[in-house]
């Protein structure tokens, strides 16, 4: 399996804007989408924001921040988002809905290998794969809002999800510095989920 260069983020709400600050600062190339452009500008706006607020109180350097910024991009369509990515991760409200309707196009326009993470704390990982045609290719990852490197990320692996994918995803977690959690879910967390 090919390590994971590129990172989309679906949804540029407070979760997706923290999911992408991350990943930038974990050295990957990031797409950050969104369908509303004043959601865009508005993350873009607060990511930089964000950026000269750590340089200001000298938590990160500011070559640091220019690489990171850098390393970030913005798409208004999750096609345009899923396209090259090699790890996709879905922010969008907690709704079944909408879940499955991103988790359905996601799998029909992301490249066959390309890894798909839910956020959801709702919804089981195995109950949002199975809309799909690549079950094992999908976990959940938890992030705790605000987030931060003390908060642990769980990361879920479904009762489909491959181990080489389980493990891209706690190498992904690993260089955002974050912490991990493991859950793996039987058929009763799935269910109850």
């Amino acid at each position: 399996m090919s390590a994971v260069g590129t990172i989309a983020v679906i949804g540029a709400g407070a979760l997706g804007r923290s999911i992408a600050q991350l990943s930038v600062l974990g050295g990957f190339s990031t797409i950050l989408e969104d369908i509303l452009p004043a959601s865009l500008n508005r993350a873009g706006n607060e990511i930089r924001t964000a950026f000269s607020n750590a340089v200001a109180e000298r938590t990160l350097a500011q070559p640091v921040v220019d690489a990171a910024l850098a390393r970030i991009e913005f798409a208004s369509s999750v096609e345009q988002a899923a396209r090259s990515s090699d790890l996709v991760i879905e922010a969008v409200p907690d709704e079944l809905e909408s879940k499955i309707e991103i988790f359905t196009l996601l799998d029909k326009v992301a490249k066959p290998a390309t890894i798909l993470v839910s956020t959801s704390a709702l919804f089981s990982v195995t109950e949002l794969a199975s809309v799909t045609y690549r079950a094992k290719k999908i976990l959940g990852m938890r992030f705790s809002l605000p987030i931060d490197q003390t908060k642990p990320l769980e990361i879920i692996q479904g009762q489909e999800t491959d181990d080489a994918i389980f493990a891209a995803g706690i190498e992904v977690a690993s260089r955002m510095g974050l912490k991990v959690v493991i859950i793996e879910e039987t058929r009763s967390t799935a269910e109850a989920g």
